[in-house]
């Protein structure tokens, strides 16, 4: 996920949708794409398992980082700390889960 500012998203490259040509499409049409789009996600998710997380305020801390991990994140833009936030967290979840009972 990116965020970004009203002003960046103005300076982006113009928009080339045919918006004419998706409101032409019937629901057969896009059924019929969904099915053939080896990528889709199929339709009956069951959600019953999912977990919410709601953010909560970040701890300012200082960490020491590799200079190559550190220019890695940087590269991907804005948000970066966000992103290795992210990875340090699919870690913790995937040692807890590893524990009995976790």
């Amino acid at each position: 996920m990116v965020r970004i500012s009203y002003a960046d998203w103005e300076r982006l490259p113009a928009r080339k949708t045919d918006w004419s040509k998706f409101d032409a499409q019937t629901d057969e049409d896009i059924a019929k794409a969904v099915t053939e789009d080896p990528d889709a996600a199929p339709l009956d998710i069951d959600w019953s398992t999912a977990k919410v997380y709601f953010p909560r305020p970040k701890q300012a801390t200082s960490l020491r980082i590799d200079p190559d991990v550190l220019a890695f994140f940087k590269a991907t833009g804005k948000g970066y700390q966000t992103r290795m936030n992210g990875v340090l967290r699919a870690y913790v979840h995937h040692q807890l889960d590893k524990k009995p009972g976790g």
